[in-house]
């Protein structure tokens, strides 16, 4: 499957670049500028529309034969979902949220080919249940005040200080980190194929 300079990434995260670029994927960077909006209730059904609206957004302006990915991460516990912290405080509340308990990341995934004939589109969502140790209020305040949380989803990085507290997830950990890559894959080759 050779789509050399044929990708584009609708998000500025180096985690999912990352992950591209470790399954020989070399993405051409290109911010989606939309105004993320959710109408959905349900977390899968959340991640699905706005990695569709950020997929959508970039898509607009490419020629054909590119195809373009889109993806927004999201994490629940106990039936809220959880962003990204808009301060440290608020990342303090979210870790003390999940500390001693499980919750479910989910990744959104829309891939646009733009072929000669019009766009085609494929949504999917991947979900990632994980459980986190108890932890004490020092380390909970600690963390959250940390550059780490800032800027990811249910304000931990499972690749990084976090992982500490992680005792055991159960499905794609990549899903976790930013996008499900094997499945990402998969889905491309499919497309390709059917091209």
């Amino acid at each position: 499957m050779n789509l050399e300079n044929k990708i584009v990434l609708a998000s500025a995260s180096p985690r999912r670049r990352e992950l591209l670029s470790q399954i020989g994927i070399n993405p051409r960077i290109i911010p989606s500028q939309v105004e993320e909006t959710i109408t959905a209730h349900q977390p899968d059904e959340a991640v699905m529309e706005l990695s569709r609206q950020k997929a959508e957004d970039v898509a607009f302006s490419q020629k054909p034969g590119v195809l373009v990915i889109g993806a927004d991460t999201v994490v629940a516990c106990q039936g809220k979902i959880l962003g990204k912290p808009k301060s440290h405080e608020e990342a303090c509340q979210m870790i003390s949220m999940l500390q001693g308990r499980n919750h479910q990341v989910y990744t959104g995934v829309t891939l646009i080919y733009c072929g000669e004939k019009g766009k085609k589109t494929v949504t999917f969502a991947e979900k990632t249940e994980v459980f986190v140790s108890p932890m004490t209020q020092e380390e909970i305040w600690e963390y959250g005040w940390s550059s780490e949380p800032m800027d990811k989803a249910g304000a931990y990085g499972i690749q990084g200080r976090f992982k500490a507290f992680i005792e055991r997830i159960e499905g794609d950990y990549n899903n976790v980190v930013g996008l499900p890559v094997c499945r990402v894959y998969h889905e491309i080759k499919k497309m390709m194929e059917e091209e």
